[in-house]
């Protein structure tokens, strides 16, 4: 080994970290450095510094590149879910479920409830929960898959469209039961439903109970086949009846956050 000057040093650090891709490293070395000759580290305890700051950051940018790819419409958080204004959601289940355990068991998720109740939340939080784990997810609503499937058939790569899907650690499928499908978009959802049965989770959220499936799906065969597959070994949460938005905007009108006349003399009782 030959010695250096610092600044050869850095200079040395900056070459060899730019060709290993270690960039983490190029930017705290210095740091870390000062920091070691304070608190007296020893050469070993100095490098697993630099190198566990290296994992840290590049843990980080995957965190950030999976919630990109989910494509999820908005940030939501199942820390942020109020628990207390949902008393049919059991907490348990859903720290149960923060821990991404279900993923390695390709355990499907189903959230049911009325709108406002707080299904979307829970199902966009379920994929940003698996995101911080490094997981790959993809959010989509029921239409929007529908649509994408339908294009890719008529362009002739529909079978790689449902393979990418197939290999998504999570799918998170939101509201199911909004717009009626027709009997190819139907068929459509089965196949992507079907590639992942007992591979890889799916969590679905639907404003309707299973057994009004059917006013969406027209093929009885089909709504059959399709709440057998997401309900195996499912996770089934019922978000209630009464919509949180509602309660919420009905709070301020009472509190006098409306101005008067502002709801044209609805009534919101």
């Amino acid at each position: 080994m030959t010695k250096m000057t610092e600044s050869a040093a850095l200079a040395a650090i900056g070459a060899a970290t730019r060709e290993l891709r270690l960039p983490a490293v190029r930017t705290e070395a210095p740091r870390l450095a000062e920091l070691a000759a304070r608190s007296r580290f020893s050469y070993l305890g100095y490098l697993a510094e630099v190198l566990s700051a290296e994992i840290d950051e590049r843990s980080e940018r995957r965190r950030r590149r999976r919630v990109a790819e989910a494509r999820f419409p908005r940030t939501k958080r199942l820390s942020d879910f109020d628990l207390a204004a949902a008393p049919s959601v059991n907490p348990a289940t859903i720290a149960t479920l923060a821990t991404c355990a279900y993923l390695d068991a390709g355990d499907p998720v189903v959230l049911l409830g009325d709108n406002g109740t707080g299904k979307s939340h829970l199902l966009i939080g379920l994929g940003m929960a698996a995101c911080e784990q490094g997981r790959r997810v993809r959010y989509t609503t029921c239409a929007g898959l529908v649509n994408e499937l339908a294009e890719a058939a008529d362009e002739r790569r529909l079978s790689r469209l449902v393979a990418r899907y197939g290999r998504v650690e999570l799918l998170c499928l939101d509201e199911l039961g909004y717009v009626q499908l027709d009997a190819r978009g139907s068929e459509l959802l089965f196949q992507v439903v079907t590639e992942r049965e007992e591979k890889a989770s799916i969590a679905v959220a639907s404003n309707l109970p299973f057994s009004e499936w059917g006013q969406v799906i027209p093929d009885p065969r089909l709504v059959a086949a399709i709440v057998d597959r997401v309900t195996f070994n499912a996770h089934i949460i019922e978000t209630g009846t009464e919509s949180f938005r509602l309660r919420t905007t009905r709070t301020r009108f009472r509190r006098g956050g409306a101005k008067s006349g502002e709801h044209g003399g609805a009534n919101l009782a």
